[in-house]
């Protein structure tokens, strides 16, 4: 199921993507230019989260399997290094909400602040020769407005969406008692909003609790008595 899960997700982010590059007029008077954006700003999202998921081995049996799929997914995620990604990442687990924490931003908890941190922990050199030999490479066949409207600008968005559900409402301070041991609330509100937020991963305290439940079977662990931002 998970290796199903995250081709249709690889799929869908692709395929729109193409649509709205060839077939989506970059007009600000355009309507469906913002649909457009949004929708694949919401599947660059569900693009990293398939790479968390391999991260922690949950796609598929065989660790190659999850590492070509991780691989895959944090490059077309602008390029992002999916080996940096693994190592910061199983830091966070072991470290939440504390200066070892490569998600965590202890100096501030501003967020604007800890996103830009948070962007450039995470950042390499490589991604951005990557990033520029790719956006060169595409602009001999596709606009420059509609690589820049369709391509980059949801990916940033989709940043947002990753940090503001994904790190800042789950971790920032005050770390309450009802927090331990991860130092993470999780979202309240229905199932639906959940999904939409942000794939389920407001459920944050229960995947830090059950790292070992995929991102689709996250609100089957969801305590709505207990756990909230």
């Amino acid at each position: 199921m998970g290796i199903i899960i995250a081709i249709l997700v690889v799929l869908f982010w692709l395929l729109h993507l193409c649509y709205s590059l060839f077939f989506v007029t970059v007009s600000w008077g355009n309507p469906w230019l913002y649909i457009h954006v949004f929708i694949q700003a919401y599947l660059y999202t569900g693009l990293f989260i398939t790479g968390h998921d391999a991260m922690h081995g949950l796609i598929a049996k065989r660790m190659k399997t999850n590492t070509i799929f991780g691989w895959i997914s944090s490059l077309s995620f602008a390029g992002l290094s999916y080996q940096k990604l693994r190592k910061n990442h199983y830091l966070h687990h072991q470290f939440p909400g504390t200066e070892k924490d490569p998600d965590f931003y202890v100096k501030s908890q501003n967020f604007f602040l800890w996103w830009f941190t948070f962007l450039k922990r995470y950042a390499t050199i490589w991604q951005f020769l990557f990033m520029a030999v790719a956006f060169n490479l595409l602009k001999i066949w596709i606009a420059v407005p509609s690589l820049i409207i369709f391509w980059i600008v949801p990916a940033v968005l989709s940043t947002f969406q990753l940090f503001f559900v994904g790190t800042y409402l789950p971790h920032r301070k005050p770390h309450l008692d009802y927090m331990k041991p991860h130092k993470a609330r999780s979202q309240r509100g229905p199932h639906w909003w959940a999904m939409l937020s942000c794939y389920f991963f407001g459920y944050h305290w229960e995947h830090h609790e059950n790292p070992r439940a995929p991102w689709w079977r996250l609100y089957q662990l969801k305590d709505d008595g207990i756990f909230k931002y």
